[in-house]
């Protein structure tokens, strides 16, 4: 591994004045630290080398706030077992909550921070072994995970280039609920939904954000909910903890007089990023709840999956965690 040199930040603009310094003036890859249970993995693979590193875990970024609005305003360094259990996500946002505890191991989750389950990195084997090709590592090197091992992988947002799925939990429950990501810069500040904080792989699978070198991610907002809200997550995986969803599906429904007046739907373990499509949602909205609108969604939110070698049963596997998740959240009591 190449040696790196660690900064402490005390403030969010001294934190991003070395980052932005580093990558104009030394040329240098630089990452921020906070919880480290993606950054330091992949510093001991070898796969990231950073040749700076700052330790951001100083900043006031670890407090859950209310916002103006009526919404909830959530620090980039909060762990994720602090969201999990705070009163107000679990009462207001419950599809947050249960998908955070479906992820990794409470030892995991004590560490795990907002902004860095954000900016996780696919568990691709291939990605991961720096033996092996890959084009998300070394663009133009090529994709093994196309005709070798990919039972894991996405089934959509795939291209020639990349077929790695996003591993998040958290990420998808914050595409069902509309989250946006406060980013600072060395230039200034930004916030941009998350429906454009994702990019897909095309010929380009090395950018997974919109993220600028140097950027660091502050806060994430949730929005306020209307009266009648319900949410849930639903993961589908090989074993019952530690584990990676083949399949996942985040729910957000508003309910009025037995209808459906508004979805938000978003699935993981599937995509190259959390996969949401809104003409499924507008299927869904406006009417009773039913199998065969159920199905419907499940059939335009899946329409575009390109399976591979060892992935097929993803789509069936998808169809079902959905319908199920439907059911599940608008159950009358």
């Amino acid at each position: 591994m190449e040696m790196f040199q660690l900064r402490r930040a005390d403030d969010v603009a001294q934190a991003v004045n070395a980052a932005a310094y580093a990558e104009d003036r030394q040329g240098a890859p630089v990452r921020f630290l906070a919880g480290g249970t993606t950054l330091i993995d992949l510093m001991k693979l070898d796969v990231e080398r950073p040749g700076m590193v700052v330790d951001i875990n100083r900043l006031p970024l670890d407090r859950i706030e209310p916002t103006p609005e009526g919404g909830v305003r959530i620090g980039a360094t909060v762990r994720n077992a602090d969201l999990a259990h705070d009163p107000v996500i679990r009462e207001r946002y419950p599809v947050l909550s249960q998908a955070l505890l479906s992820g990794a191991s409470a030892q995991l989750r004590n560490m795990a921070t907002t902004g860095g389950n954000l900016l996780q990195r696919t568990r691709c084997v291939y990605f991961r072994d720096v033996a092996m090709p890959c084009n998300k590592r070394e663009p133009g090197s090529g994709c093994p995970a196309i005709g070798g091992y990919n039972r894991n992988l996405a089934v959509l947002g795939t291209s020639d280039a990349c077929i790695a799925s996003n591993p998040s939990d958290m990420n998808v429950a914050l595409m069902a609920l509309g989250a946006a990501i406060e980013i600072q810069g060395a230039d200034g500040a930004r916030t941009v939904g998350i429906d454009d904080f994702f990019l897909l792989p095309g010929d380009t699978p090395q950018r997974e954000t919109v993220l600028a070198p140097g950027e660091l991610i502050t806060h994430v907002t949730l929005p306020p909910l209307p009266a009648g809200t319900r949410s849930h997550y639903l993961k589908l995986r090989d074993r019952a903890s530690y584990e990676f969803a083949l399949a996942s599906a985040a729910v957000v429904v508003t309910m009025a007089n037995g209808s459906i007046r508004t979805a938000r739907v978003a699935m993981g373990g599937i995509g190259t990023r959390p996969w949401r499509v809104p003409s499924a949602e507008l299927l869904l909205a406006g009417g009773a709840p039913s199998a065969a609108v159920f199905e419907a969604a499940a059939r335009e939110l899946l329409r575009d999956a390109r399976p591979q070698s060892e992935n097929a049963f993803k789509i069936e596997l998808a169809r079902r965690c959905l319908v199920h998740a439907l059911n599940t959240v608008t159950a009358t009591d």
